[in-house]
């Protein structure tokens, strides 16, 4: 099933190979509730807790594609949710920073990663718009849910020439990459339209 996944999002464009390896090497069905162990394997996002989900597929490789990560590259993960997205990225060899604002969420996956055998390098209950400035600069940044607008903080959290993929809007999001050039220049790309809960931030 992993590997009729990971030709679905083949043909619906993903072309990184090391993506989609990390697709068939990691079982979907363990980060969801198991009622949904059948439908683990489409190219749909589910629920999984805290008025939270687990994103298609699709989304998850194609963001994974846009940051084009060499081993040992350091990333920041905005948005841990079930920790798919962090898997995958852990597949890819990254040293993954990951962020997690549910706090329902943030201890059912820390028992998951424990469980598992998954070790990010720092598996973090805080608020995402931040970032993690103790640990900056990053290669590339990931933000799994949909902010309203580009947090000033991610961007300048970057390496030169580390990227940022953002979905950026309230109702519906455009999927935004930013690869930071120089000091102050950075380069924008909008990537389509996409669809994720929204990004929550700390008001206190």
């Amino acid at each position: 099933m992993r590997n009729k996944l990971a030709e679905t999002l083949a043909n619906k464009g993903i072309a990184d190979r090391k993506v989609l390896e990390a697709i068939k090497a990691i079982p979907r069905h363990l980060f969801l509730d198991s009622s949904f162990e059948d439908h683990a394997y489409q190219d749909k996002a589910f629920p999984i807790g805290a008025e939270q989900t687990i994103s298609q597929p699709y989304t998850v490789a194609f963001q994974s594609e846009l940051l084009a990560i060499k081993p040992d590259d350091k990333i920041l993960e905005i948005g841990t949710g079930s920790g798919y997205q962090t898997a995958v990225l852990l597949q890819l060899k990254a040293r993954v920073y990951t962020i997690e604002r549910q706090l329902e969420l943030f201890k059912k996956t820390k028992l998951f990663f424990s469980k598992m055998g998954y070790r990010p390098k720092k598996y973090i209950f805080g608020d995402g718009y931040k970032g993690l400035p103790t640990e900056a600069p990053f290669d590339g940044i990931i933000v799994t849910a949909g902010a309203p607008y580009v947090p000033n903080p991610l961007l300048a959290q970057l390496k030169i020439g580390g990227k940022l993929v953002i979905p950026v809007g309230d109702e519906d999001q455009i999927m935004t990459l930013f690869v930071r050039k120089s000091e102050r220049e950075f380069v924008k790309e909008e990537l389509g339209s996409f669809r994720f809960v929204p990004l929550l931030e700390d008001k206190n």
